[in-house]
């Protein structure tokens, strides 16, 4: 006996004429862009909230300590 699987991206023509569309495929390729979208805004985000001024000089002041141990 043989088991033949079809790609999840395939169509396949059903006996009545209706293509069978899989309502899954690409599902995992969108949730990795989304992914991907929100870890670049969170990129965005750290990079400004490093660069200012008040997180800058907290930084500093960590550093400065830990280097005069």
């Amino acid at each position: 006996m043989t088991v033949r699987t079809r790609p999840a991206s395939t169509v396949v023509d059903r006996p009545s004429g209706t293509p069978d569309h899989d309502p899954e495929a690409g599902l995992a390729t969108a949730e990795y862009a989304i992914a991907t979208i929100a870890a670049v805004g969170f990129a965005g985000l750290l990079i400004l909230v490093l660069q200012s001024d008040t997180v800058r000089g907290m930084l500093e002041s960590i550093i400065g300590s830990a280097l005069s141990v």
